[in-house]
């Protein structure tokens, strides 16, 4: 993905509109990973959860500056209690991987953190159950870039209804961290042609994180 060509540094500043999507009032204490973790792995708050084999809660620096937030597991995941091992996990990898990072140096999360059946995107009520969840990850954790990786996680963390295609590559601030909504890996394994879009995205958050 490194040979794509890059985006001039100034073009990240470039953004024509700030949002401010709504998001829970600030939480009095946090909760460490670990109780949280645990707290995951106990929660019975939508039906998912029945079907589970293992919950899947995050992967990676819990004080990491950038952040990958994805749909939800699918099979690979479920199987191992571990975000992107699958297919479009091993793709994520090489993403991070050309943005001159490790994936033990970034966060990674879900907005659900059960599988859906037959892989299929959440539906609302159970994004709504799952995602403070993810609210109090990103509060301990403090990453300075998220990207947000296709429609579902962009749509539910944003709060919009805007496609990805039109969301992505421009910078959204919410409440001071800087999201960046780009094409899953999933997506880009079906349509190699969008690889490029997705190489311009991240190497404006490379710019922003001092990796360009």
């Amino acid at each position: 993905m490194s040979s794509f060509s890059k985006n001039p540094i100034e073009e990240v500043y470039g953004v024509s509109h700030i949002l401010k999507p709504a998001v829970p009032a600030k939480q009095e204490t946090i909760d460490d990973m670990k109780t949280l973790a645990e707290k995951v792995a106990s929660c019975e708050k939508c039906g998912l959860s029945r079907g589970r084999t293992n919950p899947v809660f995050s992967d990676g620096d819990e004080k990491a500056e950038l952040m990958f937030v994805g749909e939800g597991p699918g099979y690979d995941e479920d199987m191992q209690g571990k975000p992107f091992v699958g297919k479009a996990g091993k793709l994520l990898t090489k993403m991070i991987e050309a943005m001159q990072f490790s994936r033990e140096e970034v966060y990674i999360a879900n907005i659900v953190k059960c599988r859906p059946p037959d892989n299929r995107a959440p539906f609302r009520d159970e994004a709504e159950a799952c995602i403070p969840y993810l609210y109090r990850q990103i509060e301990y954790v403090k990453p300075k870039v998220i990207v947000c990786l296709g429609s579902v996680a962009t749509q539910y963390l944003l709060k919009t209804n805007t496609s990805i295609s039109k969301m992505r590559g421009e910078f959204v601030d919410m409440n001071g961290i800087m999201v960046m909504p780009t094409y899953h890996p999933a997506y880009l394994l079906r349509s190699p042609n969008m690889k490029k879009f997705a190489w311009d995205d991240l190497q404006k958050v490379m710019a922003v994180l001092g990796k360009k």
